[in-house]
């Protein structure tokens, strides 16, 4: 298999590595939150998220990746908001409103759904090709970045970027 260059990251990647990186972050992920009771997980850090609130959000954001970037549906809809409510939110905004929908969740529906939305990442990268994955996101815009960036962004990136945010919760609890 031929390895392209994406260059808006500058990474040489094919489509095993990207699933590996996936499934890497994946399991450091699965690992830091493994041994965690419901209990630890709803402790809010100093800005009010709790751990089962980090996961709810890249449920969320996966989902969004996979519905709205790889299958085209609206992204109001995706999130299941308004339209007009949509376009005036910006990514803390939207963040936000999330949070606020998702925080009475139980530990256990969270996790259920995070299980869930991420075995249907790997169903859909499975039905992509690398080299569809490195296109245009927008056809009509030749200069957009690659559908990569939206994937790669939305899973093993945003749970490094989150795991480090729970790992310092759990530091902050055993303290």
């Amino acid at each position: 298999m031929e390895t392209e260059t994406n260059d808006v990251t500058g990474l040489s990647l094919d489509k095993a590595e990207l699933i590996d990186r996936i499934e890497q972050a994946w399991s450091a992920l699965q690992q830091t939150i493994g041994q965690l009771t419901p209990a630890q997980m709803n402790v809010p850090d100093t800005g009010g998220w709790s751990i089962k609130d980090n996961l709810a959000h890249l449920s969320v954001w996966e989902d969004f990746m996979r519905l709205y970037h790889l299958q085209n549906l609206p992204p109001h809809q995706v999130l299941q908001l308004d339209e007009a409510h949509f376009k005036q939110l910006d990514e803390d905004g939207l963040n936000a409103v999330l949070y606020q929908r998702d925080k009475d969740r139980t530990v256990a529906d969270v996790l259920a759904n995070l299980q869930r939305t991420h075995a249907q990442v790997l169903a859909d990268l499975a039905q992509w090709t690398y080299a569809d994955l490195l296109k245009p996101h927008y056809p009509d815009d030749p200069t957009a970045a690659p559908l990569l960036n939206w994937v790669i962004g939305n899973t093993y990136e945003h749970y490094t970027e989150h795991r480090a945010a729970i790992q310092k919760l759990i530091d902050s609890m055993a303290a």
